[in-house]
């Protein structure tokens, strides 16, 4: 008999990494695939990113919006009430043997809380990592707390799970999701990626993505200032990409603040969201990524792009060689891509490694959770090192 695993996924940021698991769900004779999409992926503010999860040939199962039209602490908590009330209903009529959840935005938290209390197994992707500059942390670390399985990036993120008491045999590496996304992704070629911005073919890009610093003080504004006045440099040299922020506090002034500079600069481009082959095409045909997104760490090392890492956001994080770290001074911005831009910085990463790739990293987890039994128990105890 097939297991019913559910997977959510409440935006763009989770979706594009779990695709190859999806498909490895989809073909499996041993797994009967749900889909929950809520959030940011049911709001038209965000790019109704929905829609790409029906043209990947995907059935969505069930939808909730829970996004409200501001970005306070108080709306975020609401949110992720409104979401919990509905996918509590969510997981009752779908009955899952287990949930699969990845990452450590409040949604996901939410999830976990909701499949938590009805005794669903929770079977968690990308555990055991350090985000010091956003509340991302206490989300990340409670949801392995109520997970049963966890598949991490990086052995020092399996020893950071086990030293959370976790059972080190439902540990394991078997690296990063979103590199095995990479290599099954088809991407469009240079000419059909300038096409798509409609710009001069011999300008380079620069690629953007800046999210707020939800443990810091209300900054944002201060640091997309800061940001602007360095890009001004390359308003005759390179075209500037900007993905928007997700749904966080603050996340609205970023994204105004990105409008206003958009409408101003006609080498700037901005996106609610580029969808995933095309933001996978961008990072593989620009100069350099600037901003301070998991994505500048995890995913650029696979095409050896220089990354320039703003601030605290993906402190604590391991930092590949291609990554040169920077305040949020537009004085240190012109430091990084100054060291970026070097003959010797630039043969340094020519032939780097990603440390969070190992192959087929979608078909083991399929494989590993094709052996699981149907019905599995919640009940955890603490392992003590």
């Amino acid at each position: 008999m097939k297991k019913n695993i559910c997977v959510f996924t409440g935006g763009r940021q989770e979706y594009g990494i779990l695709r190859p698991l999806l498909n490895e769900f989809r073909y499996s004779k041993k797994i009967n695939l749900k889909i929950i999409a809520a959030g940011m992926h049911l709001s038209n503010e965000f790019g109704l990113t929905y829609k790409e999860i029906n043209r990947d040939g995907f059935k969505i199962h069930e939808k909730i919006e829970s996004i409200l039209s501001s970005d306070t602490p108080v709306s975020i908590s609401k949110s992720m009430g409104i979401l919990m009330s509905s996918l509590s209903e969510s997981l009752q009529r779908l009955k899952p043997d287990y949930l699969v959840l990845l990452g450590d935005r409040y949604e996901t938290f939410a999830a976990a809380s909701c499949a938590f209390v009805a005794k669903i197994p929770i079977i968690h992707i990308q555990g055991g990592e350090k985000t010091v500059g956003a509340f991302d942390d206490g989300f990340r670390h409670s949801i392995t707390k109520m997970s049963t399985i966890h598949f991490v990036y990086h052995d020092e993120y399996k020893k950071r799970v086990i030293q959370l008491g976790e059972n080190p045999k439902k540990v394991i590496n078997y690296g990063g999701l979103n590199i095995d996304s990479i290599k099954k992704t088809s991407l469009i070629n240079k000419k059909e990626l300038y096409d798509f911005f409609g710009i001069n073919k011999y300008k380079k890009l620069i690629l953007v993505t800046f999210h707020p610093i939800t443990l810091e003080k209300d900054n944002s504004k201060k640091y997309m200032i800061n940001l602007f006045n360095f890009l001004k440099k390359f308003n005759k040299t390179h075209i500037v990409i900007f993905t928007k922020t997700n749904a966080d506090t603050q996340g609205r002034i970023i994204n105004n603040l990105i409008d206003q500079y958009t409408k101003k600069y006609s080498n700037v481009l901005s996106f609610k969201s580029l969808g995933q082959i095309k933001y996978l095409s961008t990072l593989k045909y620009c100069e350099f990524v600037i901003g301070n997104s998991s994505s500048g760490v995890i995913e650029t090392p696979h095409f050896k792009k220089s990354t320039i890492n703003i601030g605290t956001r993906q402190q604590g994080r391991i930092k590949p060689i291609n990554i040169v770290d920077s305040n949020y001074d537009t004085k240190s911005l012109f430091l990084a891509y100054k060291k970026i831009s070097s003959s010797k910085f630039k043969n340094k990463i020519k032939y780097m490694k990603n440390p969070f790739y190992k192959p087929d990293t979608a078909k083991k987890i399929c494989l590993y959770l094709e052996k699981l039994n149907k019905k599995s128990s919640t009940i955890k105890f603490f392992n003590d090192l």
